[in-house]
C-alpha cells in the first residue's frame, strides 16, 4: 500500500514552491512533483522587476534563490510526470510515471503549457490515447504505438516502450535532434493532424496526409490539460475555476498559479501557492476533527 502524504503539490514553479514552503512550515508532510530545474519559464527570463526583493535579477538568479530556500528547509523535488489523479473520497491516488502515490489533498500548480487537444484526442482518451507511456505501455507489448513528444525529455518514455517490445513510431514535435537508445521508427519534421478510429484508436493522421496505423497514441506534453488529469474538475475557459482560497469544485483539491488564470505573473503565482497551502492545511485539520 502506498504511503499517504498530507499534501501532494504538482508543479515546481513559483506557485508549487511557495505551497511547499508554507505547508512544510505548518508541519505537514508533502510531496513536490516537478523538475529539479524548477521552472523553465522562470529560468529563461532575462530580467524580473516586479518581484519584491529581487529587482533587476534574472530568472536564473531567482530560480537559484528559490532552490536554496527549498534546500534550507530540506524540501526535495520528486521528478516525474503526473499522468492522472483519482479522487478516492477522503484521499487522492496519483499515477506518476510507473508509480502510484496517495495524498489527503492535492495542489495543482502545473502552469499552462498544455496545448489544444488534437481532433479525436478527447474522444479516444482511455481508448487508445494516453498521456503516460510508463503507466500504460505494458498494455501494448507487441503492438504499434505512436509517440508524440513535445520535448526532448520525453525520449526516455519512447525508449521504455521500445525496450518492452512496443513497435514505436516516434514523432518529435520539437527542434532538437532526437537521441534515442532503442530501435524505433523516427519521423522528424512531421506534425500531427488528427487521431481517428471507430470506438478505439486505429490511426494517426499527419498534416502531410500520411496515415499511420496505430493501436495507441501517447501524447507526451510537458503538462496535461487540468480536466484530463482529474475527472469532474470545473474549468473557467482554459483555466481551473477556484475561489479566493484556491479551492476547486472537488473537495480537497486546490489549484494555484498560471493554471488559475491571468495575470501570468511570478508574484501572483507565489501568493496563490501560499493561499492554497493554507487552505489545504485547514482542510486536513477539518478531516482530523471529523
Amino acid at each position: 500500500m502506498a504511503e499517504r502524504t498530507d499534501i501532494a503539490i504538482i508543479g515546481s514553479g513559483p506557485a508549487g514552491m511557495s505551497a511547499a514552503i508554507t505547508a512544510t512550515a505548518r508541519g505537514r508532510s508533502i510531496m513536490l512533483f516537478g523538475s529539479t530545474a524548477v521552472s523553465e519559464k522562470l529560468s529563461k527570463a532575462h530580467q524580473i522587476n516586479n518581484y519584491p526583493g529581487f529587482y533587476g535579477k534574472s530568472g536564473e538568479e531567482i530560480a537559484a534563490a528559490f532552490n536554496a530556500h527549498l534546500g534550507a528547509m530540506d524540501i526535495s523535488v520528486t521528478q516525474g510526470k503526473v499522468g492522472s489523479i483519482y479522487s478516492m473520497g477522503d484521499y487522492f491516488s496519483m499515477a506518476v510515471d510507473s508509480d502510484v502515490y496517495e495524498a489527503s489533498t492535492v495542489i495543482l500548480a502545473s502552469g499552462v503549457s498544455f496545448g489544444r487537444p488534437l481532433p479525436g484526442e478527447d474522444e479516444h482518451l482511455g481508448r487508445g490515447v494516453s498521456y503516460c507511456a510508463t503507466c500504460d505501455g505494458m498494455l501494448y507489448r507487441g503492438r504499434k504505438a505512436a509517440v508524440l513528444a513535445y520535448a526532448p525529455e520525453e525520449e526516455r518514455e519512447a525508449d521504455f516502450l521500445a525496450s518492452i517490445g512496443v513497435k514505436v513510431d516516434y514523432i518529435p514535435v520539437y527542434k532538437d535532434e532526437p537521441v534515442l537508445q532503442n530501435e524505433m521508427n523516427i519521423i522528424c519534421g512531421a506534425q500531427p493532424e488528427s487521431i481517428e478510429g471507430e470506438g478505439k484508436v486505429e490511426k494517426l493522421v499527419l498534416k502531410d496526409g500520411t496515415e499511420l496505423e496505430e493501436d495507441v497514441v501517447f501524447i507526451l506534453r510537458s503538462s496535461i490539460a487540468p480536466d484530463k488529469i482529474i475527472s469532474g474538475l470545473e474549468l473557467d475557459g482554459n483555466h481551473v475555476k477556484v475561489d479566493r482560497g484556491m479551492r476547486t469544485n472537488i473537495p480537497g483539491f486546490f489549484a494555484a498559479g498560471d493554471i488559475t488564470g491571468t495575470p501570468y505573473q511570478y508574484v501572483k503565482a507565489a501568493g496563490e501557492g501560499n493561499v492554497a497551502a493554507l487552505s489545504a492545511v485547514s482542510y486536513i485539520d477539518g478531516l482530523s476533527r471529523k
